[in-house]
């Protein structure tokens, strides 16, 4: 691990917070839910030891809130993986060695994550420490398959499936203004689930942990099972008690098994 002290990296429009002071460890870039956005993970700053927290902001929400958000896999993986080989290079005049780097995402995230390790391996890219997922089904796997898509869903109808997933505060739910806000990059972040059709592909050489919640009515423990087989490399999954969101509200639990798989802590 390095550990000589450097000027932390700059925020971007896809990394828009600058680099906790004293990260000095891996880079670890986490992808947030549908409609989610990077301050999701603000907080967990200098939690997990010396590793470089790096919150990914998606189109379409806040400092990007202008921009129009994704609607296809392919497009939004490509882009970010520009973004996260860029990123990887230590500053300097003649640029400078690549930083160790691990991923984690939840829920679409996941997905997003998966496909951002495969897309930095097709370019020759170096491979992650390690990947995390959270929230989601393996690819390949689908458990919304008997529900409508939400490109057919009104809007009280997606209110309504924000509800039962749980992570949205209810004032939000409650206000026209701000859901004329939130639902537009929820919508586009499902449409990039719901058209994500993954190639046919060599697993991952990368140990992946999959975190699930025993109350997630999305996506259970038996659903997160199915990670395993996209890698060679070792698997661990870890069960948090509570829903969907569960991974964000127990942060604690979530870096600490970070923190193990990525050193032994």
């Amino acid at each position: 691990m390095t550990t000589a002290l450097r000027a932390p990296a700059a925020a971007t429009a896809w990394f828009p917070f600058a680099e906790h002071p004293g990260s000095v460890g891996p880079r670890l870039y986490c992808l947030p839910h549908a409609g989610g956005s990077a301050s999701a993970f603000r907080s967990w700053f200098g939690r997990i030891g010396e590793v470089s927290v790096r919150p990914v902001q998606p189109p379409g929400r806040e400092t990007r809130l202008r921009e129009t958000p994704y609607r296809e896999m392919d497009r939004l993986v490509a882009d970010l993986a520009d973004a996260v080989l860029a990123d990887l290079v230590d500053e300097g005049p003649a640029g400078g060695p690549v930083r160790p780097y691990a991923v984690y995402g939840h829920s679409l995230g996941a997905l997003e994550a998966f496909e951002l390790v495969r897309e930095i391996r097709r370019r020759g890219g170096p491979d992650p420490l390690h990947l995390f997922v959270s929230g989601c089904g393996a690819p390949g796997d689908d458990p919304d398959a008997d529900e409508p898509p939400i490109g057919a869903m009104s809007d009280e109808q997606v209110v309504a499936l924000l509800r039962r997933i749980g992570g949205t505060p209810e004032w939000m739910l409650g206000d026209p203004s701000v859901l004329r806000m939130i639902l537009p990059p929820f919508r586009a972040d499902f449409a990039v689930k719901e058209s994500h059709a993954p190639r046919a592909e060599p697993p991952l050489a990368v140990p992946v942990t999959a975190l699930a919640a025993d109350g997630d009515a999305r996506t259970g423990t038996a659903g997160m099972a199915g990670w395993e087989r996209h890698t060679t490399g070792p698997f661990q999954a870890y069960t948090l008690s509570g829903g969907h969101f569960a991974v964000l509200e127990q942060a604690g639990v979530t870096q600490r098994y970070i923190a193990r798989a990525l050193w032994g802590a």
